[in-house]
């Protein structure tokens, strides 16, 4: 409870606002002609000069107005002028309709409605047809219809883009995560995970979500560190005056509730160190070794449950305020296989991998908007999100696993038991402004701190033999490097500074346009890493034995320790300390003359990145690494408007991809069934050169078809790849000259049945997909005196696919809306993507021979399927159902194997398990 109360304190404490402006849109028909579009009519903003003309549709849109009353003033020569009272609501579109006539049209037959700015299919359409640049967008309104939960699943509703099963990690055109760049509001936000160099975005809940957008090309004022494009997530906002909601769900995951575990499902023994969603015990892990359970507990009922409470207001004329609050627990229970091969023989075998896993996050957002006078706005923002996820892992308790060089063969069988907390607060704090000089002079601005800590307080490891033909009572201690009984500690600090600025000149003649921008970025961001290892082992082989593998705790106390039957091994802390300092200045350029829009900027950036380490796995321990870049990244984005409908565009530009702090400091981390990750030193930043030809038709008002090509072709592309050599780890090399990924996307929103035309339902169909094809070289390296350093070849294999892409993307939503006052929606959402590679095949050593190589691990293809239904029982309560992951479709890894004595390939399942469907309720009231 304090920590609700700190949090809440901390949300009501600080106060800088801002409030936007609104817009009104809308069709014109002639109601003497079969109530065909009309159009250039002049539509104007009654007693002032801001007005348009209707296109060729029919269709017009007056935007940037200030909150308030007006009275649109329509005219057409042989016309009645018509005026028609609107009100315009900040952050809303405001939909007129209008039928024109000889004589004046009657107002009960205008049509008024609004929706929420950025938030409507509609709304966010309308901008994606005006933009310069390439990129799609998904809003609130349009992800409660499909039944989205979290930004990471938002993102695979547009064409291209797919995720892995089970993280935030978003895979663009087939490019993953370090090809990414994600901002919140336009500035930089941290990863939340050390593996990671993009936040989870499945921590953004669809409640802190106004709108994403998904920016494909590049133009000179964002940051060239990606290749895939840009994820913007916008955060939510006050609309109206005022809001007061509660929202509330329960649920749960068929895999909890099938496979017995509903009455005792494990945690670690750290969960009784949570309290109200937060980690709050700080326990030394050294004394943690005899002071604390190595034995998991045991929970019941876990059904998944979430509560939130959302509240504004506006404050005189000026100043808007929302907070938002809440809190989700979730289950996850999954049966597998885990195995992995080492030059196509086997190392490791755990036929009965489980994994038991319980996530509380809290989250929370306060947003303020001021808006000093029709000139200057500002708007602050403050994120907090706070993840603890707690996780048992046991592999072997049915007697049939075996671990590598444990014992000998036929001896005995090994079990593992890993249990984990993680504990990561993520805290994001913004302030933007927008000051109008001039008609023709704008200043955006933005500055941002960012903090995150990522922890593991007390990970606790066993390695055990047991099932020994001459005694199978015996339970054995892991007999290989002293730290097989083990509890660890993982500490991550990110502190981050980061600011953008541009300026804006804008000159209409006519009617051609001319705008100039020029600004710059700023992005200084430090990490703090710290690990230590606390083992226990056996002074002589069986000095203590365990009575069973649950009860393993037992022996481990302080008197066996001063007995001299245990001995406690400590390792050097692992270290490292990271700074990335990226300064970024453009200037870029965009002409409207008639149909065409031609953009073109320069951005120069310089991209500084220094680690220092202080680990066990390098001789000496101590090292350094230092990177620098300084570029300049060219871009250019065509459009021509060959009618209102119809958009043809053209995009070319050049990124890079800088290396993470996880793939340049040689860390090792220790995964639940054992596979290490190292980074690698030697690792260089990637340059990118990316094509897009685009053609958009806009049949009407919220609907779309567009096909698009693209090509990248990337320089020195980063890999993950199994090292050569006796450790079978995992680390990052730049494993080609050059990767070339190329395909087309086609997407379509589209009425099936429009309930705008007097129908009694609309039903809308979202459909698109992504084929794509895909290779990169594999290299040999030499140093300068021709002498062979390293290789990625390996039977006979010169060329590969690049990981993480698919050659085939499908998203498709059919959504089915009783158009009623107390509508009942439902939406059946699919998505697939088929196999992609997950780590590059290697040779162990550099004639790989028959055998003496490793073939890639596949990630295989599947299909999830998600069902939504909401329904509004009254103006304020709204009641739902959601079905995810309906098909339970098994999750695999494959791998080729080839049998060291008959020569023959076969692909072997190297992980396996399936997610379970979850079902669930939710309410939500508004006050």
């Amino acid at each position: 409870m304090k920590n609700y109360i700190t949090l809440a304190i901390t949300f009501l404490s600080i106060a800088m606002y801002a409030q936007d402006a609104g817009s009104i849109v809308g069709k014109l028909t002639d109601k003497d002609a079969n109530d065909e579009p009309l159009p250039f009519a002049n539509v104007i903003i009654k007693g002032t000069s801001t007005g348009t003309t209707s296109d060729f549709d029919g269709l017009y849109a007056i935007e940037n107005l200030v909150a308030g009353d007006y009275v649109i003033e329509v005219s057409f020569v042989g016309y009645e002028t018509i005026e028609v009272p609107a009100t315009v609501i900040a952050d809303k579109v405001t939909t007129v309709n209008i039928p024109m006539g000889a004589s004046a049209a009657a107002l009960d037959e205008v049509v008024i409605t609004t929706s929420i700015r950025r938030e409507s299919q509609v709304a966010l359409l309308l901008e994606q047809k005006k933009a310069t640049t390439i990129k799609e967008s998904i809003g609130s309104e349009q992800l409660a219809k499909l039944g989205v939960s979290d930004a990471a699943a938002a993102t695979t509703k547009i064409s291209g883009i797919s995720k892995t099963d089970g993280t935030g990690d978003v895979f663009v055109r087939g490019l993953g995560d370090r090809y990414l760049y994600t901002t919140l509001n336009g500035l930089p936000i941290p990863s939340d995970d050390i593996e990671r160099k993009n936040i989870d975005l499945g921590l953004f809940t669809t409640r802190l979500i106004e709108s994403i957008d998904v920016s494909k090309t590049t133009s000179a004022r964002l940051s060239a560190d990606q290749a895939s494009g840009n994820i913007d997530i916008s955060s939510k906002s006050l609309s109206g005056s005022k809001l007061l909601s509660i929202g509330v769900s329960g649920g749960t995951n068929t895999n909890v509730i099938s496979n017995g575990v509903f009455g005792n499902f494990k945690v670690s023994p750290n969960n009784d160190n949570v309290t109200a969603g937060f980690y709050s015990k700080d326990l030394g892990t050294r004394e943690a070794l005899t002071n604390e359970s190595w034995n998991p507990n045991t929970i019941s009922a876990p059904i998944n449950r979430s509560v939130s409470i959302s509240a504004g207001t506006k404050i005189g004329e000026k100043l808007k305020v929302l907070a938002t609050i809440g809190q989700s627990s979730k289950f996850d229970y999954r049966e597998g296989v885990f195995r992995e091969f080492r030059g196509n023989f086997i190392d490791d075998s755990i036929p009965d991998a489980i994994t038991w896993k319980k996530t509380v996050a809290t989250s929370g957002l306060l947003n303020g908007k001021f808006r000093a006078n029709d000139n200057h706005s500002f708007e602050f923002t403050t994120l907090l999100i706070n993840k603890v996820e707690d996780q048992v892992f046991e592999g072997g308790r049915a007697g049939t696993a075996t671990i590598f060089e444990e014992t000998n063969e036929g001896e005995a069988f090994q079990f593992i038991r890993d249990q984990n907390v993680k504990n990561t607060l993520t805290s994001i704090t913004q302030l933007i402004g927008k000051n109008k000089f001039t008609e023709r002079n704008t200043l955006d601005w933005g500055i941002g701190y960012n903090y995150l800590s990522a922890d593991e307080p007390n990970r606790i490891r066993n390695e055990v033999n047991f099932n020994f033909a001459e005694d199978p009572d015996l339970v054995q201690l892991g007999r290989n490097g002293g730290f097989q009984q083990r509890k660890s500690i993982q500490k991550i600090e990110d502190i981050e500074y980061n600011g953008r600025i541009n300026d804006e000149f804008y000159i209409v003649e006519g009617d051609n346009s001319f705008k100039i921008d020029f600004g710059g970025t700023y992005r200084n961001k430090e990490r703090n890493f710290g690990s230590q290892f606390f083992g226990i082992e056996e002074t002589v082989l069986n000095a203590v034995n365990p009575t069973s593998i649950d009860h393993i705790s037992e022996i481990f106390t302080e008197q066996n320790i001063a007995n001299g039957l245990l001995k406690v091994n400590t390792l050097p802390a692992d270290r490292y300390r990271g700074n990335l300092e990226s300064i970024g200045g453009y200037f870029e350029a965009t002409g409207v003359t008639g149909k065409f829009t031609v953009q073109g900027g320069l951005r120069y950036q310089d991209d500084q990145i220094d680690v220092t380490y202080d680990v066990g796995n390098i001789p000496g321990r101590l090292g350094e690494v230092n990177k620098s870049y300084r570029r300049v990244y060219p871009s250019v984005n065509l459009k021509y408007a060959a009618s209102n409908k119809f958009n043809v565009r053209f995009a070319n530009s050049y990124t890079t991809t800088l290396p993470e702090f996880k793939e340049i400091a040689p860390f090792e981390y220790v995964s639940q069934v054992g596979q290490v990750t190292r980074g690698n030193t030697s690792v260089e930043a990637s340059l990118n050169a990316n094509y897009d030809l685009k053609f958009e038709y806009f049949p009407s008002s919220g609907q779309l078809l567009s096909i698009t090509g693209f090509y990248k072709d990337i320089e020195d592309p980063i890999n993950k790849v199994q090292d050569r050599g006796a450790s079978g780890a995992f680390s990052y090399f730049n494993t080609s000259d050059n990767a070339r990924i190329y395909g087309i996307e086609i997407e379509g929103r589209v009425k099936l049945i429009d309930g705008s035309e007097s129908e009694t339902v609309n039903v809308d169909l979202n459909v698109n997909a992504s084929r794509m094809w895909h290779k990169q070289d594999l290299r040999e390296i030499y140093d300068a005196e021709g002498n062979f350093v390293n290789t990625f070849r390996y039977k006979g294999i010169t060329e590969v696919g690049l990981q993480g892409a698919s050659d085939w993307i499908v998203n498709t939503s059919i959504s089915y809306d009783t158009n009623t006052e107390k509508p009942l929606v439902a939406t059946i959402a699919g998505n697939y993507a088929s196999d992609r590679i997950f780590a590059l095949g290697n040779a162990t050593i550099r004639d790989s021979g028959d055998i003496n190589y490793n073939d890639a691990i596949i990630e295989n293809g599947f299909v999830m399927l998600d069902l939504t239904v909401t329904k509004e029982l009254s103006e304020k309560l709204t009641v739902g159902f959601v079905g995810k992951n309906l098909f339970n479709p098994e999750i695999k890894r494959t791998q080729l194997v080839r049998n060291p004595n008959s020569g023959i390939e076969t692909n072997e399942t190297v992980l396996s398990y399936s997610r379970g469907s979850q079902l669930g309720l939710n309410l939500k009231y508004t006050f």
